[in-house]
């Protein structure tokens, strides 16, 4: 006869300052975007960044050991956030490719929006990162992007899309997305975010969608 073990069931305060912690920790990340995107990094000091999230300048030491090492937080997060909400959101829409196509541009968009301080901090400060750090978030980028990629690759195989570069047309997709942060000053004067999604999803697909398989999408091809 065998026996399961049993997990020990965690400890309520444990479980609490492990909530604050990541709220903390978000709480940083965030004032830390703002900051660094509107006066560039090397123009945001640690007092500054406490000021800006109305905690001491200690208490940012407790979670990160320098500036550089909070730049690289940032960056990490919204790469993070692609690898949970992109994947998810793909399993989502079921079987169908070009559905799936659209839910990870969609969950791209997303991420980008919630973060969108954040990146475009990525492009225009992740330089000033060690070799090691700039490394890890082009691994990241790389091994974020593959379900998209994936994506793509089943509709060539599946004849529903032209027989397309599945590499720029994953970067196309994935600069759209990136768009709606390095643009939102100009574009947030004429449309709402989810007019932009569903606009650019269409421009997308309406280039790649084998005109066969064009009616079974225009719901996807719609833009008003």
């Amino acid at each position: 006869m065998t026996t399961t073990a049993r997990s020990e069931p965690q400890d309520p305060n444990e479980a609490a300052r492990a909530v604050r912690a990541e709220w903390r920790t978000r709480q940083l990340l965030t004032a830390a975007a703002r900051l660094m995107e509107r006066d560039g990094f090397h123009g945001v000091s640690m007092q500054a960044l406490a000021d800006e999230a109305s905690v001491s300048v200690g208490l940012i030491y407790r979670y990160f050991g320098n500036k550089d090492e909070l730049l690289l937080a940032v960056i990490v997060n919204v790469l993070n956030a692609f690898a949970t909400q992109v994947p998810a959101a793909i399993e989502a829409a079921g079987d169908d490719p070009v559905e799936r196509i659209a839910a990870a541009f969609r969950a791209h968009c997303e991420v980008i929006d919630e973060h969108r301080h954040a990146a475009v901090l990525t492009y225009r400060e992740s330089g000033t990162l060690s070799p090691e750090g700039r490394n890890k978030i082009k691994q990241m980028e790389i091994d974020t992007s593959e379900p998209l990629r994936n994506s793509i690759r089943s509709g060539v195989d599946s004849g529903r899309l032209v027989d397309v570069d599945v590499e720029l047309a994953a970067h196309d997709f994935l600069l759209m997305a990136h768009g709606w942060a390095l643009k939102h000053w100009h574009l947030e004067r004429t449309m709402q975010f989810e007019d932009y999604v569903t606009k650019q999803t269409a421009l997308l697909l309406s280039a790649l969608l084998e005109p066969e398989c064009r009616s079974r999408y225009e719901h996807l091809l719609a833009t008003g």
